[in-house]
């Protein structure tokens, strides 16, 4: 009997501690339970007009909290257009915190919303404030672009300026512009024609206006002999441009009734039919004196093999750097890139053509100084770690380099 006491005293006093417990979790009406997956929407949805461009962009921003409980699937922006009509303009990974919209229009306010959309729906719905877009007068991270182009322009100006006052500007001798006359006088002499091919593009290749403005030159010198003139053209505007060059050379040289407009003649716009033409034309013709001045392409080896092949001198000039090494291996001689360029001032004796030559050479001079005094103080920089090379060497990289 006193066991069976003890064993019922016992448990009722266990009962009596651990009820309180039971009751707590049981009979509570209303748990707390937190959610770990809280849908969390775009905070802070900002949209602005973007500085320094011709406007038609404007960018929307958003951010989120350090720590999202559940990652959005995507993120849906949607615009809106006199507050009243929303657009969805894109879908964005959920790591993107801004946006670039290229499709509005100058002039116009533009809002935005940013929704996250989640696997159980989609939250957020906040409009951001008006932006408009608007185009600058002025690109102010491209100043240094300014500036160096008005110190090249500077140059220009006072080399012209010293011209004006009669002073003799150097410019060194090209081979192949020294050779031009030689070539016209060894056809004159053999009572040869000098075939001219001003390249196989239109008017808009500026490659194209310059051999025209080489023509020019050498047509004063073959109406000067009285040696016959040839000159086949792929296009149309080039052949009216090249006859009204001819024109107004033979008329400079006071032998007008030499010209013909059968001198400057169209043959075809397709690339090889016109350089079979030309072959043609050397073949039978067989000029003392071949002149290519312009744009060439795959036909620039087929034209001087075969003027090779009939003994003419050869004088070619390009800016196409594939086809130079064609031209140097079979002709006599070659103006090499901006040389072809340089020859219209150097051919026509003007004192403001070869001015701007000169200017533009400084300017060149001007950008190798400064690219090798900023390598200097970058690599001072870098070894030595001073301060001032440090802030020398920003200060130049971001006057040579556009942003």
């Amino acid at each position: 009997m006193r066991f069976k006491s003890t064993y019922w005293f016992s448990l009722s006093l266990l009962l009596f501690f651990i009820h309180p417990l039971f009751a707590n979790q049981v009979l509570s009406p209303n748990p707390t339970v937190t959610n770990p997956f809280v849908e969390v929407a775009p905070e802070n949805v900002v949209a602005k007009d973007l500085p320094n461009n011709s406007g038609k962009v404007l960018q929307v921003s958003w951010n989120f909290p350090d720590t999202l409980p559940i990652m959005p699937r995507t993120i849906k922006i949607y615009r809106y257009e006199h507050d009243t009509i929303s657009k969805h303009i894109a879908d964005v990974t959920p790591n993107v915190k801004s946006f670039l919209d290229t499709s509005v229009m100058n002039g116009i306010p533009y809002r935005y919303s940013v929704q996250a959309e989640y696997p159980t729906g989609i939250v957020g719905g906040l409009i951001s404030e008006p932006a408009i877009a608007k185009a600058e007068w002025f690109d102010r991270s491209k100043i240094n672009l300014f500036v160096i182009a008005l110190i090249l322009v500077s140059f220009i100006l006072g080399y012209i300026f010293y011209s004006e006052k009669g002073q003799r500007l150097f410019i060194r001798k090209i081979a192949g512009i020294q050779a031009i006359e030689e070539a016209v006088g060894r056809a004159t002499e053999m009572g040869k024609p000098v075939l001219f091919v001003p390249g196989t593009q239109d008017m808009d290749n500026v490659q194209t206006i310059a051999g025209l403005t080489i023509l020019s030159s050498v047509a004063k010198m073959t109406a000067k002999y009285e040696t016959k003139l040839d000159v086949p053209v792929s296009r149309s505007i080039t052949m009216s441009t090249g006859r009204e060059t001819v024109h107004e050379a033979y008329l400079a040289a006071g032998r007008p009734d030499l010209y013909s407009d059968d001198i400057v003649h169209y043959i075809t716009d397709e690339q090889f039919g016109f350089v079979a033409a030309i072959d043609g034309i050397m073949v039978r013709d067989r000029p003392a004196a071949c002149i290519y001045m312009g744009a060439f392409f795959a036909e620039s080896l087929i034209l001087a093999e075969t003027g090779n092949g009939i003994g003419a001198i050869q004088i070619a000039g390009t800016a196409m750097p594939t086809q130079l090494p064609f031209f140097v291996a079979a002709c006599d001689y070659t103006l090499i890139g901006e040389e072809l360029f340089a020859a219209s001032a150097y051919l026509s004796g003007d004192k403001r053509s070869i001015a701007s030559l000169k200017g533009q050479d400084m300017g060149k001079a001007f950008a190798i100084v400064l690219i090798a005094v900023t390598a200097l103080f970058s690599t001072l920089s870098v070894i030595t770690g001073n301060e001032f090379f440090t802030n020398i060497s920003t200060f130049l990289l971001n006057l040579t380099i556009s942003k």
